[in-house]
């Protein structure tokens, strides 16, 4: 039994899963007190995971004993560093008492590994689209361990471009579904966004788009933009989604197989056109594509686990290392 933890942001999560990757329990706490400010607020994600972390373990522990744990796993990065630093100690706390093992995992790793996951496993290899409001990266996954970076953002991610996108229409935050939502009932074409189409090779970027969106807000004015917004919405998620799937068609070149992760991989549109490519394609449920921690649990299946006291001076990172 995997006991995992993860706090990369805002979400408190725990989870129990088996070494043949079954889901035994899977907890996630949402803050929710961030969307006043129309995104995380990095000091509030962390006094609330020192808040929820042992609530949320209690929880994930409630059909298993600590005695049936033989293996803790948690987060070290990407992620909010103090965010991250929660979750890290907690995990350490758990293992040091016990004796136990620790994984230390990549947070882009247990995205990938969401996919090993029972009852319906995807096994490599394949190509695998990660998009989410931190993250935007095509990778190619040739086995369990690890997965070769092809192409990511140059700048911004595409969970963000579509909240900042809401945010310029009045919709709040998180905006990506409520923004979908909206753009069901408009009109793709009605306005031509840049899909990034320049940008050579399989990177990703959404900054222009963004900043075309701002402009043309502008000079719609607030009355035409509030009455054109399911049009506006519907052409920016358009952009959105074809510059994603602009870079998977290459990508599938390399490898005819498809998996999708992070918390883009919900919209309803990425998911209709990834299913007309014409290749074998995997999403996880929507449980497991948002942050949580059983993708983290199926990852450390695969990591070299450090033994105590060693994993006592483990620290977290910030930013996503090559893999």
């Amino acid at each position: 039994m995997i006991l995992a933890i993860e706090t990369s942001c805002d979400d408190t999560c725990a989870a129990v899963v088996t070494d043949a990757g079954e889901v035994v329990s899977n907890v996630v706490a949402s803050q929710g007190v961030h969307a006043r400010f129309g995104g995380v607020v990095p000091e509030w994600a962390s006094r609330h995971h020192l808040e929820f972390a042992n609530a949320v373990v209690d929880q994930s522990l409630a059909d298993v004993s600590l005695d049936d744990i033989t293996l803790v796993a948690v987060t070290q990065g990407p992620g909010l560093v103090g965010a991250l630093l929660v979750g890290v100690a907690t995990a350490k706390g758990i293992a040091a008492a016990r004796r136990l093992p620790l994984a230390a995992v990549d947070h882009m790793q247990g995205h990938v590994a969401a996919n090993f996951l029972q009852p319906d496993p995807f096994e490599p290899p394949f190509v695998c689209l990660l998009a989410s409001g931190g993250h935007t990266l095509l990778a190619h996954v040739r086995d369990h361990e690890g997965y070769e970076t092809l192409g990511q953002t140059l700048d911004d991610a595409a969970g963000e471009a579509f909240d900042k996108g809401a945010r310029l229409l009045g919709l709040g935050y998180p905006g990506g579904p409520a923004l979908s939502k909206l753009a069901a009932t408009g009109d793709p074409t009605a306005f031509a966004f840049p899909t990034a189409a320049r940008v050579a090779g399989l990177d990703f970027s959404f900054a222009g788009l963004k900043t075309a969106l701002l402009y043309k807000v502008r000079d719609l004015g607030e009355e035409e933009t509030a009455r054109r917004a399911a049009d506006l919405a519907a052409s920016y998620e358009h952009a959105i989604v074809e510059a994603l799937i602009m870079r998977v068609e290459r990508a599938l070149e390399i490898e005819p197989r498809l998996a999708i992760g992070g918390g883009v991989a919900a919209n309803r549109l990425l998911r209709e056109r990834a299913a007309a490519l014409g290749v074998p394609v995997h999403i996880p449920p929507p449980q497991l594509c948002t942050d949580n921690a059983a993708m983290i649990a199926s990852a450390a299946r695969w990591v070299q686990a450090a033994a105590f006291p060693e994993y006592l001076a483990l620290d977290a990172y910030a930013n996503r290392r090559a893999a």
